[in-house]
């Protein structure tokens, strides 16, 4: 690895990143199922379904199209089967596909007779029926066996909003309910319907059923649960619970709950729009827990949306919540404590920011009023809650990992702090003078005790950090100094490493004339003064001390997206809309290097390699790394398909990770070493290869050396040990001096064509006929590559003859073999042309000799 030094200090150079981890949309509305083991959850997300490993947060597989082609199948809804082995998913087309979730393959495939989109799928407890509940008011049977519909079971009016088997196998019973809240049941094997359960006033929303088998229990955005008896047809109870409802499930008979422990009887948990879990007697009818640390918000307005759905697994004890806003919160029965929480949809990243002294958490600013605080090792979130409008931006020190700043549309700006032990973040400090939304915000680096913010008021200010911070005590800031920086928004703020200068970049193309306004002494960081015109403002410098302006950076084109100190030296870095990034000194205000390769917008860079190295984000989803040294762009990673916002380098710059517009986190880990041990392991062992085949052909071995050559592949080189197998061994060996594998053997060989050509195939056959398959093909390359020459094509086609005929009988199977012929057959012809002239020329000879002979007589 090349390397440059400062002192005594070895600087690497990066030059591969490689995806590590993606984190990208896994459930954005509709479904989600969770498997008995607890491990995975499938997860509805547009038009597929994701295999969701619980435990690290990303997807595992997924089932169904993945594109933006406008007639892609999209999967409308799906079921896990009960022995959790399979999943029925149904399209947009139409059809009904059945999946191995755990590799993804699509096992089979039939077309739905519904008239319109299928809303619910349902499999009985064997897994040999399926129920599809469609918008045309009907209930239809699968017999899963021979896909095949066996039942069109009628009587209820609108699309199906909640369809399931009886539990109890013996039953044979399907129950479903659509717009008119009737709940029916149908015996499956009939078809004949035996209950018409009436009690609801709106939709129903969820069925569960007892364990005893005889009792069901239902729910609806009437906000009433109902118990039914479904052996005799009649409702039992109805419990109020003045919350309109999305779900409901049966808890376990033995279950603790914080402050209660429950044996025995029937209880129940509900959820929705108030946003808090709540757990029912169903016999007796009362609230005997409300959830007091619930996450979820409250819906906005009467009968909205807050929870979706509640899920229960029985082996984890654990309760899956999720929201309306696409996150899946866990949480343990026993204690009600958040195990963990997995945001499913993110939309458009803004900004992120590492956190932690050991990089360990990652907050992330998306278009959300919350910001996302994931713990990296298995994606697990926490959000922060403050804002009343959408966080635009996110800022840490590396002299105190544990603080963050956060920015937005609420004109205000917040610190949050993270307790070291418990990784728990709060708020301790809150500025509100601003009077436009806030946009860029930065942090001191060196001592952390001040921080700069920009708004689209045109102001930047200066807000001391508070010397003493308190977790879960909230200060409100006041800032320090105030000025007027720019005539429109302005998109960036940085601090200099020594805490001494601020630099902005705005969207400003003003110009601004003031000739009396010069200054002569040299600029520093200490103390900065310049002699500018301070026309076509972009990017200016001011002093910490008061915000004074120190200098004005003028060059790009269009406005400035992102302005960066070097670590080390007196250069200040910019980019820009004009898909420029320019290096500047901050010593005479001049441009020293303009670096070009990005198509369309710079928005973000950071410098690596302290300061001797660029990483820089495009609106073109392209990263690029530079050199500043040779000013050349040394390597370019393509992942993301829309603007790339977003970017954080790691302290050591051992990984980096990038987030845009396509809601997808990408952490990219260098492997710059990694590859470069790969390529020298792979070197090494190509040396000791080849050693090992010249003492092979010296020692005569010409098969084993034929393998190896294949191996190497060195076309060449089996050229040569494919004519020596067969001249004869004798003829070879006649001379002392004619050595296997020394010079004289290698002309000796080659220049035996017109031997070979009166041997033909044999003992070519028997030599071809002991190699692998793999072997064989290598080999077919290999005369693909010696009949492009005229001298080599009888040991081309004596080769290619003797492995097509393999091929014809089934002993070696090609899978490039139409494309191997498209290479070999034109130079085939030529050769057959080219023989036939030759042929046709010595008949020819023939002819002449023959005629002066008779002239001669």
């Amino acid at each position: 690895m090349d390397r440059s030094c400062i002192g005594n200090w070895p600087i690497p150079f990066w030059f591969r990143y490689e995806i590590e981890a993606k984190h990208g949309a896994f459930f954005t509305g509709g479904l989600v199922q969770w498997s008995s083991s607890g491990e995975e959850m499938l997860c509805q997300c547009g038009g597929v379904v994701h295999v969701l490993d619980v435990q690290q947060g990303r997807i595992k597989t997924t089932l169904g199209q993945i594109g933006d082609v406008e007639d892609e199948d999209t999967v409308t809804t799906f079921t896990l089967s009960p022995d959790n082995e399979a999943v029925i998913t149904s399209h947009k087309s139409g059809l009904f596909r059945l999946w191995n979730w755990r590799d993804g393959s699509v096992q089979k495939m039939w077309k739905s007779i519904h008239k319109g989109p299928v809303a619910r799928l349902a499999l009985n407890p064997t897994g040999w029926l399926m129920a599809s509940g469609g918008s045309d008011s009907s209930v239809r049977i699968w017999d899963l066996q021979h896909q095949a519909c066996t039942l069109n079971l009628r009587g209820i009016k609108g699309v199906v909003s909640v369809l399931e088997f009886h539990p109890e196998e013996e039953r044979s019973q399907v129950f479903a309910a659509a717009d008119d809240t009737t709940i029916c049941a149908w015996d499956v094997k009939s078809g004949e319907r035996q209950l018409s359960l009436a009690g609801h006033f709106s939709k129903v929303t969820a069925l569960a059923f007892h364990k005893d088998f005889k009792h069901m229990i239902s729910c609806g955005r009437d906000k009433v649960v109902i118990v039914w008896d479904i052996v005799r047809g009649v409702k039992e109870r109805t419990l109020p619970v003045y919350e309109s409802l999305e779900c409901v499930v049966i808890l376990p008979t033995k279950f603790s709950l914080p402050g209660h422990t429950v044996k025995g009887g029937t209880h129940i948990a509900t959820a929705g729009e108030r946003g808090v879990l709540r757990v029912w007697d169903a016999l007796s009818g009362r609230e005997i827990y409300s959830q007091e640390n619930s996450l979820v918000s409250k819906a906005t307005e009467e009968g909205g949306l807050a929870i979706t759905q509640l899920l229960f697994n029985e082996q984890e004890c654990s309760f899956a919540v999720i929201t309306v806003d696409h996150n899946i919160i866990l949480h343990k029965l026993k204690t009600f404590t958040c195990q963990k929480q997995l945001i499913g949809f993110s939309d458009e990243i803004l900004d992120i920011v590492l956190l932690g002294a050991d990089n360990s958490h990652l907050a992330v600013a998306t278009n959300s009023t919350d910001i996302k605080l994931y713990k990296i090792c298995d994606m697990g979130c926490q959000l922060l809650r403050g804002h009343t409008d959408l966080v635009l931006a996110l800022a840490v020190t590396p002299s105190n990992t544990d603080l963050l700043l956060s920015s937005g549309k609420d004109n205000t700006v917040r610190m949050w702090l993270m307790e070291p032990l418990t990784n728990v973040v709060t708020c301790i400090g809150v500025g509100s003078r601003h009077t436009e939304s806030v946009g860029s915000i930065a942090l001191s680096s060196l001592s952390a005790s001040y921080f700069v913010s920009a708004s689209q008021d045109s102001c930047i200010k200066l807000w001391d950090v508070p010397k003493t911070l308190k977790p879960g005590l909230e200060v409100s800031l006041t800032p320090k100094f105030t000025e007027r920086a720019h005539e429109k928004d302005i998109n960036c703020v940085s601090v200099s490493p020594n805490d001494k200068i601020i630099a902005s970049g705005s969207q400003d193309k003003t110009t601004k004339v003031r000739k009396h306004e010069y200054y002569t002494q040299p600029l520093s960081y200490s103390g900065l003064s310049c002699a500018q015109d301070f026309s076509s403002l972009k990017v200016k410098l001011w002093s910490v001390d008061d915000l004074s302006l120190l200098g004005v950076l003028r060059g790009h084109r269009r406005g400035v997206w992102c302005v960066r100190f070097s670590p080390v030296d007196m250069v200040v870095l910019t980019t820009s809309a004009d898909c420029l990034i320019k290096l500047w000194s901050i010593g005479d205000l001049t441009c020293i290097k303009t670096l070009e390769g990005h198509s369309s917008s710079v928005l973000r860079a950071e410098f690596l390699s302290r300061g001797m190295q660029l990483i820089t984000t495009g609106a073109d989803g392209l990263l690029k790394l530079w050199s500043i040294k040779s000013s050349e762009c040394v390597a370019t990673f393509d992942h993301h398909n829309a603007r790339v916002w977003a970017l954080a380098v790691s302290k050591n710059e051992d990984f980096l990770v990038s987030g845009g517009s396509d809601s997808e986190l990408v952490l990219w880990r260098d492997v710059t070493l990694k590859k470069q041990d790969e390529v020298r392991k792979v070197q090494e062992k190509l040396i000791l290869q080849e050693q090992e085949l010249a003492n092979l052909l010296k020692a005569d071995q010409l098969l084993t050396a034929l393998k190896l050559a294949l191996t190497l592949d060195r076309p060449l080189q089996v050229l040569r040990i494919e004519v020596a197998l067969r001249v004869s061994h004798s003829s070879l060996m006649s001379s002392d001096r004619m050595k296997p594998g020394s010079g004289d053997w290698v002309l000796h060989c080659i220049g035996t064509k017109q031997e070979v050509i009166k041997k033909g195939k044999a003992g070519l056959e028997d030599t071809i006929r002991q190699l692998r398959a793999d072997q064989k093909e290598s080999l077919l390359k290999c005369a693909s590559v010696w009949n492009t020459s005229s001298k080599n094509c009888h040991p081309a086609q004596l080769v290619i003859s003797i492995l097509l005929d393999d091929i014809a009988i089934g002993e070696l199977k090609t899978p490039g073999l139409s494309s191997f012929l498209e290479g070999v057959i034109p130079y085939t012809e030529r050769h057959f042309n080219r023989l036939t002239q030759l042929l046709q020329d010595l008949y020819f000879l023939q002819y002449t000799e023959a005629c002066m002979q008779r002239n001669t007589v």
